[in-house]
C-alpha cells in the first residue's frame, strides 16, 4: 500500500477524505497502523475554530492506538507488530522545563494532532520514545490512555495520597480520570457536577458519591462527606470560570486547588480567603511517560477501564458524515472512539 485516506480538518467546519502517501519512518520512528483514536474537546473546538494556536488544514487526533508496522533503521526497543499507545507530546529536550524533567510543559512544545498532523489517518509516523506497549490492553482502551493520563499527572501533581479527602469537580473525560485514578490510589473521593446525567454516569460506572454544586446544601453535604470538614484537596477538571473562582471556598484550611481545566481569562478569588488558609495553589499540563505508564499497568489490572470514559463509538470511514450531528451536536457525548477498520 503506497496511499491512505486520511481525514483532514482544512478549515474550520469542514471535514474532508484525502489520498496521501502512507509515511516512512525517519530512523529513530515507526510508523503506526492507526487502530484507535480518541475523540477529544481539542478535536471539537479544532472543528469548530474555536482552538487557540491552531492552525489549518490540520489532521486531528491525538488519543492514538496503532500497531507498528515498520521501524527506523535505529530502532531496537520495539518490533514490528506490538501494539502501541502514542504520548503526542512532542518536547524539544533543551529548554528549562526540559532538563529539569518537566517535558509535559515544554516551551517550544509540538502535540500531535494539535500543531502537527495526527491520528485521523490510516497511518502515522512517531518518534519511536513517544510510544508505549500496550500489547495486553485492548484497542479501545488503549486509546483512551491519553486522557487518563492528563488525568494521572493532576492526581501526581495533587500528591494525592491513601485516604485524603478529594474534591473532584467536572465529571467531563478528564474529571473522571481524575475521580478514578485517584480512588484507585486509595482517597476517599466526591465528585461535582451540574449535570444529572454525568452524576449519574458517575455513580453507575466509577461507584463514587457525587453532589451538585448548583444546590443550595451543596456546602452543607460536602461537609457531611469529610467528617464535618471542607474538602482537603480539590482538583477541577471543569475549565469553567465560575467553579474555578469558587475552588478557593470549598477547600479547609491548609488544602491544595489543582487546576487541570482552563479558560481564557484572569482568575479572580478573595486573598484573604487565599491567605488565611495558606492555600497550595498549581496548574496541571499534560503528562509525562510516568504517567503513560501508570495508566497502562492499572488498566492491565483492571483497576481503571473504558468504560468509566467511554460513551460512544463510531467508524473511521463515515466520520466525515456525522461529525457535526453526531460529535459537535451530540449532548449526551461524554467520551468517543474511532475505529479503524
Amino acid at each position: 500500500m503506497t496511499t491512505m485516506n486520511t481525514l483532514v480538518c482544512l478549515e474550520p467546519t469542514r471535514l474532508v477524505y484525502q489520498q496521501r502517501p502512507v509515511p516512512q519512518p525517519a530512523q529513530d520512528e515507526a510508523v503506526l497502523k492507526i487502530v484507535t483514536v480518541g475523540i477529544c474537546g481539542t478535536d471539537i473546538h479544532a472543528w469548530s475554530g474555536q482552538q487557540p494556536f491552531f492552525s489549518y488544514p490540520r489532521v486531528l487526533g491525538h488519543e492514538i492506538c496503532g500497531e507498528i508496522v515498520s521501524v527506523g533503521s535505529q530502532v531496537s526497543e520495539l518490533r514490528v507488530g506490538q501494539r502501541v499507545a502514542v504520548i503526542p507530546y512532542v518536547s524539544c529536550h533543551h529548554c528549562g522545563a526540559c532538563t529539569s524533567g518537566r517535558p509535559n510543559c515544554c516551551e517550544n512544545i509540538s502535540v500531535i494532532g494539535v500543531h502537527q498532523d495526527g491520528g485521523f489517518s490510516e497511518f502515522l509516523s512517531v518518534p519511536v520514545s513517544n510510544l508505549l506497549a500496550v500489547d495486553d490492553v485492548e484497542p479501545q482502551a488503549a486509546a483512551l490512555i491519553e486522557p487518563f493520563s492528563i488525568s494521572a499527572h493532576a492526581v501526581r501533581r495533587a500528591a494525592i495520597e491513601q485516604g485524603d479527602h478529594l474534591l473532584v469537580v467536572g465529571a467531563g473525560p478528564i474529571g473522571l480520570g481524575v475521580a478514578a485514578i485517584a480512588k484507585a490510589d486509595g482517597a476517599t473521593v466526591i465528585v461535582a457536577d451540574t449535570s444529572a446525567e454525568r452524576r449519574s454516569h458517575v455513580e453507575k460506572m466509577l461507584g463514587l458519591t457525587t453532589l451538585d454544586p448548583s444546590d443550595a446544601g451543596f456546602d452543607a453535604a460536602l461537609r457531611a462527606q469529610f467528617s464535618g470538614m471542607l474538602a482537603a484537596k480539590i482538583i477541577d477538571a471543569t475549565g469553567n470560570k465560575h467553579a474555578m473562582n469558587q475552588s478557593v471556598n470549598l477547600i479547609r484550611h491548609g488544602g491544595s486547588i489543582t487546576f487541570v481545566g482552563l479558560f481564557k481569562g484572569d482568575l479572580q478569588f478573595s486573598d484573604p480567603e487565599f491567605h488565611k488558609k495558606e492555600t497550595t495553589m498549581m496548574g496541571s499540563r499534560n503528562a509525562t511517560k510516568e504517567d503513560f505508564i501508570k495508566v497502562g499497568r492499572l488498566m492491565a489490572a483492571g483497576k481503571i477501564t473504558a468504560g468509566m470514559m467511554l460513551s460512544h463509538q463510531f467508524e473511521f470511514s463515515t466520520l466525515a458524515d456525522i461529525y457535526e450531528a453526531e460529535v459537535i451536536n451530540n449532548k449526551q457525548l461524554i467520551k468517543g472512539v474511532i475505529h479503524f477498520n
